[in-house]
């Protein structure tokens, strides 16, 4: 009788700049055949399996966006059936007082740009779905330890995803509409969303590579590879710490 394999953790990056240092953490790595297509409009879902940190890791490049992340996400959780999702990669820091190279915890997760309040539905509410997405606490809790240990700064609250870049014209009125939220990026609720739907624990340490509306003075970009390495080492700690 063949023993099955231990269901993987499963890491979802947006681009190749943030898988490029998880993909070189894996013991074993090997690309893994996706049902995406490869065209010149359309990056590909790549998909790389190893070993992170001695447990099995499946590594997935969704693309830029919400359809891209809920797209490979499906896929991938369908697929690989894991013992948890993991956000990973940069982010835009929304708080006024957060600080580039600072990783994001998430312990929940909307839509920066829903909004169907004029039907009685709180900003970033979806109809038919909850207003907040809300990561399991003892999770949440394991992601946050994890980034202390990575050596970085942590940050835990509620993350914002939606098709847009938060440029600083965006900025003010979202954390009007959003007060506490950390950050924006373009693929986390997205992936939460679907990972809830399928009855996946979720998790996101995404590290700010850009502040959205800078006060003066503070230093506002991060290079992206540097970001990347940040949330990796973040994710390593993560997955060393789940139980065997």
């Amino acid at each position: 009788m063949t023993t099955p394999s231990p269901a993987p953790v499963l890491v979802m990056v947006a681009m190749p700049e943030e898988a490029a240092p998880l993909e070189s953490r894996l013991d074993g790595a090997t690309a893994l055949s996706t049902p995406f297509v490869d065209d010149a409009a359309m990056r590909p879902v790549r998909a790389v399996a190893g070993l992170l940190g001695g447990t099995p890791t499946v590594v997935v490049t969704t693309g830029i966006g919400i359809a891209a992340a809920s797209a490979a996400a499906t896929w991938a959780i369908l697929e690989h059936r894991p013992t948890c999702v993991v956000a990973a990669g940069s982010c835009g820091g929304l708080a006024a007082d957060v600080e580039v190279g600072t990783v994001i915890v998430g312990d929940a997760f909307t839509w920066s740009l829903a909004d169907a309040t004029v039907f009685g539905y709180e900003p970033g509410q979806v109809p038919g779905s909850p207003a907040r997405l809300e990561a399991d606490d003892d999770w949440a809790d394991v992601a946050e330890r994890a980034a202390g240990a990575a050596g970085t700064a942590v940050r835990r609250g509620l993350m914002l995803s939606g098709d847009a870049f938060v440029t600083a014209p965006l900025a003010d009125p979202m954390r009007e509409r959003f007060p506490g939220a950390l950050s924006a990026d373009m693929e986390t609720t997205a992936t939460a969303r679907t990972a809830a739907a399928l009855g996946v624990p979720f998790v996101a340490l995404r590290a700010v590579s850009d502040l959205c509306g800078p006060a003066a003075g503070q230093q506002f970009h991060m290079e992206l590879d540097l970001v990347a390495e940040i949330s990796a080492r973040a994710v390593e700690q993560l997955v060393r710490a789940l139980p065997a």
